[in-house]
C-alpha cells in the first residue's frame, strides 16, 4: 500500500489534470471512499481549493483559491515552464520588473529540479537567443517538440555534430523569433552557413562527433537569422524598388521584414518575403513610402486588385 504522502501527491496530480468523480479517483488510487475523503481534506488543509459537486455528473475538481498553493509538475511540464521563464526573462514582454520576477521563479524551480532536468534546461537556455519583437504578424505559429529542442541544445553546448534529416551539421545557436525556432548551423554537406526552421525538421539525432568552432558568419547571429529569413526563409519572396534612401528604409522596417540594398542616393532595393502574398502587401502598405514591385508578377496582380478595391471604396469627390 502506498504511503499517505505519496497517495496525496498522486491525488493532486490527477486533480490538476481535470475533474474526476469520487469513484474514478478511488479506483485510480486503490482506496476506499472514506480514505479518498480524508485525502481530499488533507489537500484542502494545505491550501488546495478542491471543489466537490453533487449529482449524477458531480465529482471533484481543483478550483481557484485565495492564495497560490504549491504546484506539482511532471518532467515535461517543468522543462517547458523553465524554458518559458528564460525566454521572457529579458523583459521583452514590456512588463516592468518582469526580469526580476522571472529570475526568482527560475531560482525556485531550479532548486527542486532533478539534475537530469537541470542539465536539459540549462543547455536550452544557454543555447538560445531571442529575435526582435514584431507587431501585426499574420504568420501561423510553428510549434516544435520540446525533445527536439533539447537534442539541438545539447549538441550546441557539447560542440558535437547533429544529424538532421540525414544531413550532418555543426550546431551553433538556437534563435527564437515570433513563436518560431531556427537553428544556426554549418552544413558539412554544402559547406554553407544556414538558418534552419526547426519546425521543418523530421528526424534529429546526435551524430556525437566533436567539432572545433568556426568563425561565425556574423557577430550577431540573431541578425544573421533575420537576414536569412528575409531572403530565403519564406514561401513567397519579392523584390521591391523603394523610392527612398536605403538608410531611411532600414530605419523603418523590422530586420526580419527584409534586406535593403542601396541603388543610389534616393532609391534602394528591398528584398522581402512572407508565407503569403497578402502579408507582403500589408508590409508594403505599412512602409508609408512610394515603391515599385519588381517581382513576382503575382504580387503586382494582388496589389492591383487591392488598389481597385480601395478606389471603389472611396466616396465620390465633391464637384
Amino acid at each position: 500500500m502506498t504511503s499517505t504522502t505519496t497517495r496525496t501527491l498522486r491525488l493532486l496530480s490527477l486533480l490538476q489534470d481535470r475533474g474526476y468523480t469520487g469513484r474514478e479517483l478511488a479506483e485510480r488510487l486503490g482506496v476506499t471512499d472514506r480514505t479518498l475523503r480524508q485525502d481530499i481534506a488533507r489537500l484542502r488543509a494545505l491550501g488546495y481549493p478542491v471543489h466537490a459537486e453533487r449529482g449524477a455528473v458531480g465529482g471533484y475538481r481543483l478550483g481557484q483559491g485565495r492564495t497560490m498553493p504549491p504546484l506539482l509538475l511532471d518532467d515535461d511540464e517543468a522543462v517547458a515552464v523553465a524554458v518559458a521563464l528564460g525566454l521572457a526573462e529579458d523583459g521583452s514582454l514590456g512588463i516592468a520588473d518582469i526580469g526580476e520576477h522571472m529570475g526568482r521563479a527560475w531560482s525556485k524551480l531550479e532548486r527542486i529540479m532533478p539534475k537530469r532536468l537541470q542539465r536539459k534546461v540549462t543547455a536550452l537556455r544557454s543555447a538560445t537567443d531571442i529575435g526582435p519583437a514584431t507587431t501585426g504578424s499574420r504568420e501561423p505559429d510553428a510549434p516544435v517538440p520540446a525533445e527536439t529542442l533539447a537534442v539541438l541544445a545539447t549538441g550546441i553546448r557539447a560542440t558535437r555534430t547533429l544529424r538532421v534529416d540525414g544531413a550532418e551539421l555543426e550546431p551553433y545557436r538556437l534563435i527564437n523569433w515570433q513563436r518560431r525556432w531556427y537553428l544556426v548551423a554549418y552544413s558539412l554537406q554544402n559547406h554553407t552557413w544556414q538558418a534552419l526552421p526547426v519546425a521543418n525538421m523530421t528526424a534529429v539525432e546526435s551524430a556525437d562527433r566533436p567539432f572545433a568552432a568556426r568563425a561565425l558568419p556574423d557577430a550577431d547571429l540573431v541578425a544573421f537569422v533575420m537576414r536569412y529569413i528575409a531572403i530565403t526563409g519564406w514561401k513567397v519572396h519579392a523584390r521591391i524598388t523603394v523610392l527612398a534612401p536605403a538608410d531611411t528604409v532600414i530605419a523603418r522596417i523590422n530586420p526580419a521584414v527584409g534586406v535593403v540594398e542601396p541603388i543610389d542616393a534616393t532609391t534602394c532595393h528591398l528584398f522581402t518575403g512572407a508565407d503569403a502574398m497578402e502579408t507582403i502587401a500589408i508590409y508594403l502598405s505599412m512602409l508609408m513610402m512610394d515603391f515599385r514591385v519588381d517581382s513576382p508578377p503575382e504580387l503586382v496582380t494582388h496589389i492591383r486588385t487591392l488598389a481597385r478595391r480601395y478606389t471603389s471604396a472611396l466616396p465620390p469627390e465633391s464637384p
